[in-house]
């Protein structure tokens, strides 16, 4: 057998937390266990019936083709429509349409990052993000935001020990994953204060920017001085439950949008066609759907606070995503590992994204199901 000599670059990289808990949850369930899986960031839903009927339509009319290399020119547009309405300086020329959020930030991080680059990470960071920085080539700098409940406004002070004027990008993500923080327009200034005076670029993901409850956020890119530097990232997953539909996009200046274009017409090509035109009739139609398992997931955040409150474990609850921070033991791993093998409930453990001390709760799931999660983990002593 060849042995092979792996890229530093992949070897750098660990695999990723939460579809290895996935996997143990589904090798259980092959094993006919019933697990309450609450590890996964991936909506109960369904598509909208709207969305599905729009992509076989686009099959029947043949739409089955390569599209040009950035994205459906009508996609491209109707984005840059969504993103004007949030008050981002936007045209179909600064988007780029991607096969999912992943994607984009792939190609984000590779047309910026040299080897040996500082990029920043607010931690709990999403895992994805250590993970693309570091096959980038990049060295990391951390800023811890536990201590302040998961809000960034009262950490700016450490962000601001933390950057100089040899980071070359910030990655922030309001509202968040795992968090469900949504940062307040203080704490963005901050960063635009920051951005500016040490010319920092930053990526504004904004992939759950349609499931706040009673907050509205604001875009990064639309705070003065942001405009050249921030690279918006969105993307049909969450809002739409299009998960498996892998589509995404980012806005950007047009000579990085033309740097970016390269790594996509290189690697993936092009998103798959007749799913842009459904992403079109998902921006433009779906509205009532969203608001719906907006709500839906706002009474099962409630509700799970609530039940962790009466079992006296105060959580910190945020204003947006679907997901919290439960506080367990230092050893988080070994935390995750006992709760999906004795109670059978899955979880993530939180330092998988930068913060030990903590098990990410999707409560992407139903209320029976949640309840079920809450009393194995009684039963068993794990809260």
């Amino acid at each position: 057998m060849t042995d092979f000599d792996f890229a530093a670059r992949v070897e750098r990289v660990e695999p990723s937390a939460t579809l290895a808990i996935s996997n143990l949850a589904n090798e259980l369930e092959a094993e006919g266990i019933d697990v309450v899986d609450l590890s996964v960031g991936e909506p109960d839903f369904d598509t909208p019936a709207n969305i599905k009927e729009a992509a076989k339509a686009s099959l029947d009319a043949g739409d089955t083709s390569y599209t040009s290399s950035n994205g459906v020119p009508e996609l491209r547009e109707a984005i840059a429509a969504k993103l004007q309405a949030d008050g981002i300086d936007c045209t179909a020329d600064n988007v780029i349409v991607t096969p999912g959020g992943k994607q984009a930030l792939y190609e984000i991080f590779h047309t910026l990052i040299d080897q040996g680059d500082e990029v920043a990470l607010l931690d709990p960071a999403w895992v994805s993000y250590e993970a693309q920085a570091k096959m980038a080539g990049a060295d990391l700098a951390r800023v811890d935001l536990s201590p302040y409940g998961f809000q960034l406004e009262p950490a700016l002070d450490d962000l601001a020990e933390t950057v100089s004027d040899d980071t070359e990008l910030l990655v922030v993500n309001s509202p968040s994953n795992p968090t469900g923080a949504v940062y307040s327009d203080a704490a963005l200034e901050g960063v635009r204060d920051l951005a500016v005076d040490h010319d920092i670029t930053v990526i504004s993901d904004e992939m759950y920017q349609d499931i706040t409850y009673g907050v509205e956020p604001t875009s990064l890119a639309t705070f003065e001085g942001m405009e050249d530097r921030t690279i918006t990232v969105n993307g049909f997953s969450k809002a739409y439950a299009m998960t498996g539909w892998r589509l995404g996009y980012f806005c950007a200046p047009e000579d990085f949008v033309s740097q970016a274009g390269k790594i996509q017409s290189h690697s993936v090509s092009c998103a798959v066609n007749f799913v842009q035109h459904a992403g079109i009739e998902a921006i433009r139609n779906t509205d009532d759907a969203v608001v719906e398992m907006r709500d839906a997931f706002r009474e099962r955040r409630d509700m799970l606070a609530d039940l962790f409150a009466d079992h006296g474990v105060d959580v910190p609850v945020g204003d947006g995503a679907f997901y919290m921070m439960l506080p367990v033991d230092d050893d988080d791993q070994a935390w995750c590992e006992g709760a999906i093998e004795d109670a059978h409930v899955a979880t993530v453990p939180g330092s998988a994204f930068g913060t030990p001390g903590y098990a990410r709760i999707s409560y992407a799931a139903s209320q029976e199901r949640l309840r079920e999660g809450v009393e194995r983990l009684a039963d068993h002593d794990y809260i």
